[in-house]
């Protein structure tokens, strides 16, 4: 009988962390992740910040890893300028980026639409009446869900977006936090956990 309940007990246990997922950002320092730009990026009370440094040029830390197909959530606050964004599939050469960024923007700038840099710029963003799910200044909760050629946003439990494309169904590559070019700018990041999928 102890061992059918020990067993059980595992059962739960390692079903409970398929369906969590791992955690990317384990709130002390930034190992799994690589910064490429000379903007700041520092663990400070637990959080990941990003900080506009002296280049104010555009900035980026990605995972060592990639990922495919995979379901991410993550909170992240804004200061100042707060101009961000979360790059899926994603390769970087110094500050040069190929992939695609969904937006973490200030008020009514499309935070959870998906542009693609140095290449067809938007791709789609949220419809008007969505942008008020922004709670600008406070805690945010982003889930970006990419499996094959879909990806799919909410911000606060509200879907954001839900967009199909070929190119991104064929791509590859690493996540990726950026802080914007301009200076001036300041995100807060935290629980930052992905799933397989």
């Amino acid at each position: 009988m102890k061992n059918i309940s020990l067993l059980a007990i595992s059962l739960i246990l390692s079903l409970s962390s398929c369906q969590s997922g791992k955690e990317l950002f384990n709130g002390k320092n930034l190992d799994g992740w690589q910064t490429y730009g000379t903007e700041k990026w520092y663990v400070e009370d637990g959080l990941l910040i990003s900080e506009s440094g002296p280049d104010k040029q555009y900035g980026y830390l990605a995972t060592e890893e990639n990922y495919k197909d995979f379901e991410i959530n993550l909170e992240f606050k804004q200061e100042a300028d707060g101009n961000s964004g979360v790059f899926i599939r994603s390769e970087i050469k110094g500050t040069t980026i190929a992939g695609w960024q969904i937006e973490v923007a200030p008020p009514n700038l499309h935070t959870g639409g998906i542009y693609e840099s140095y290449g067809r710029g938007w791709l789609v963003k949220p419809s008007p009446e969505k942008e008020a799910a922004l709670k600008y200044g406070e805690w945010n909760n982003l889930k970006i869900r990419v499996k094959g050629n879909q990806v799919i946003s909410w911000l606060n439990g509200v879907e954001m977006v839900d967009f199909s494309d070929e190119k991104i169904g064929a791509a590859n590559g690493k996540i990726a936090l950026q802080i914007h070019d301009g200076g001036g700018i300041k995100v807060y990041w935290r629980n930052i956990r992905l799933k397989a999928l």
